[in-house]
């Protein structure tokens, strides 16, 4: 089968959807070797990230014409113009990676499409309205014209039935798994090194997200006033405006001390801020799939998430859930962890048990038998 991918943020993201992208495709080739891949692309960026792709026998990287990339069209080749490419070098199953399909696809070419949330659906107050409008447009085209369905959770797949009045037949599950970078062992002189680069303290909470409402770090920064001042917070991600609210209790409760920011962290360094964690907590209000859990999970440290939406598929029965509004239950399961050593190793054992639903050949078997489908 010659199966192709838009493959834009596979080259060009390194971030979330681009991660899925690479681990999808770097599965499927792995896994299943006589299959050939043929990449769509508006760019192609060289990063240690994309290297795997390149000079391989069973894989084409397809762009447009030098006209196209001159004129800066890449976003229109990519709608329309791929379809010209898809039929040029025979294409027979189209996959687009992240709630995108192009218009007019050939006659004959089966189409699968990700959709990796709606929350834009759920909660349109936390995004632009105009970007609302553009996600709405692609994910109605994307879910209607394609053959089938991948939703990145169970959650997910609800939502696209019940928002998209989409036939339940259609949608099926295929896990996300996280990136190799989280499953490198790390010697204690790495640590150290990443402990000193950014001020960590010796012992803290994490959280790993964009600082905004939807991802409610907030929630922690409440619970600290019944945790051990020993214990400090980590937060690391990108502020948005919600950092002013948090900041703002922060200095009206005097936890300046305790409160770590971290706008930027290299991707590279990560792991050793996970594994030096006590407990990581992610309290978010809603999300797709909620990779860090895995992520954390990977890195040997307990999770205490949120009860509802899609957390309990992502980080398993041995996680803590508790209320997206209930900071103290929060700070007396931080509290249990922290402070019991037995626990903590329970949590992690049994959870990287469950976690090896997220490894790359069970993905890859799970996405090849919906496309064989």
């Amino acid at each position: 089968m010659n199966i192709g991918f838009d493959a834009k943020r596979l080259f060009n993201n390194f971030t979330g959807l681009g991660n899925y992208s690479r681990f999808v495709v770097e599965a499927l080739i792995k896994n299943f070797p006589e299959h050939t891949y043929t990449l769509f692309s508006p760019k192609v960026r060289r990063h240690p990230d994309t290297d795997f792709f390149f000079n391989k026998p069973d894989v084409s990287i397809i762009t447009p014409s030098e006209t196209t990339v001159k004129f800066k069209l890449g976003s229109l080749w990519r709608t329309f113009g791929i379809s010209g490419a898809v039929k040029k070098h025979k294409v027979q199953l189209y996959h687009g990676l992240s709630h995108e399909l192009p218009r007019a696809l050939p006659y004959g070419v089966k189409k699968v499409v990700t959709i990796h949330d709606l929350i834009f659906y759920r909660y349109p107050q936390f995004y632009n309205p105009i970007d609302v409008a553009i996600y709405k447009s692609k994910v109605k085209h994307a879910t209607h014209v394609a053959d089938h369905i991948v939703a990145i959770s169970e959650q997910t797949r609800q939502d696209v039935i019940e928002f998209l009045k989409i036939d339940p037949a259609k949608v099926s599950v295929v896990y996300q798994g996280c990136h190799q970078n989280f499953k490198r062992e790390l010697a204690s002189q790495d640590l150290e090194e990443v402990k000193k680069k950014y001020g960590l303290p010796s012992k803290y909470i994490l959280n790993v997200g964009t600082i905004e409402p939807r991802k409610n770090a907030l929630l922690i920064v409440k619970a600290l006033g019944q945790i051990d001042q020993k214990v400090k917070l980590v937060i690391v991600g990108r502020p948005t405006s919600y950092l002013d609210e948090v900041q703002k209790y922060v200095q009206d409760k005097k936890l300046m001390k305790r409160v770590l920011f971290i706008h930027k962290a290299d991707f590279a360094d990560l792991p050793a801020i996970y594994s030096m964690a006590d407990v990581f907590v992610y309290p978010s209000l809603f999300e797709g799939f909620g990779i860090p859990l895995v992520e954390a999970i990977t890195c040997k440290v307990p999770v205490i998430t949120s009860t509802g939406s899609c957390f309990r598929e992502a980080a398993g029965p041995s996680a803590v859930y508790v209320d997206t509004s209930d900071h103290q239950t929060l700070a007396l399961e931080i509290n249990q962890i922290v402070d019991n050593p037995q626990v903590r190793t329970m949590m992690v054992s049994e959870s990287l048990e469950y976690i090896r639903k997220f490894e790359p050949e069970v993905i890859a078997n799970d996405m090849m038998r919906v496309y064989q489908s």
